[in-house]
């Protein structure tokens, strides 16, 4: 564990959090549309074994009244923006210009998830980097195992502008997996928003 880790859970308490199937229990009869997205996409897509922190778990923003009802009798959501925290019983609760929320069963017990709200039109996925990018949520995401993962070639779009040598082995694994119209989708986005990011000589390639 890092110092960095041990201050957080100092401050936050611990995270345990879910694997996929155990995120697809918890979902199960929620009536939510939902996926996985962040290095378990990754590892879906290039059925490579990576290490995880976490896990992130997106959702349409027109769902989080259903999703709070949902999860009420059985698990606490808190509003996170920027390490400020709140409880979140209503959807009023959410901190203003916050996406994402941390999920744990009670007080006691450590946080298992990021849920991360999305920008939507109807059955449009949005990016919440970016407006403009948008895409019918069937071709932003992929099935494997009945689990819903963000397509690769996002994730790695939204990895860009990190610097992280994690980021430049989950690029490794995708490349040359991704079919041509995907691989220059990604190259493009890369390019439009980081024009002399390293990893487009990669892309070129």
């Amino acid at each position: 564990m890092t110092d960095e880790d041990r201050e957080f859970y100092r401050w936050y308490g611990p995270w345990k959090p879910l694997k996929p199937n155990g995120v697809k229990r918890l979902m199960r009869g929620s009536g939510i549309r939902w996926w996985i997205v962040g290095g378990w996409a990754i590892e879906a897509f290039a059925g490579v074994p990576r290490e995880h922190e976490d896990i992130d778990v997106s959702f349409f923003r027109d769902d989080l009244g259903r999703l709070i009802e949902y999860f009420g009798p059985s698990h606490c959501i808190w509003s996170n923006r920027a390490g400020t925290i709140r409880p979140v019983k209503k959807p009023d609760d959410v901190l203003e210009g916050a996406h994402q929320m941390w999920v744990r069963r009670d007080g006691a017990s450590p946080w298992i998830m990021d849920l991360l709200m999305n920008a939507h039109d109807k059955d449009t996925w949005i990016s919440i980097r970016d407006e403009t990018v948008r895409l019918p949520i069937d071709e932003a995401t992929f099935t494997k195992s009945g689990i819903s993962y963000l397509r690769p070639e996002i994730v790695m779009w939204m990895k860009a502008r990190f610097d992280r040598p994690k980021d430049d082995a989950d690029l490794a694994q995708i490349l040359p997996k991704l079919e041509p119209a995907k691989r220059a989708w990604l190259r493009d986005r890369v390019q439009s928003q980081h024009p002399d990011h390293r990893w487009l000589k990669l892309m070129a390639e």
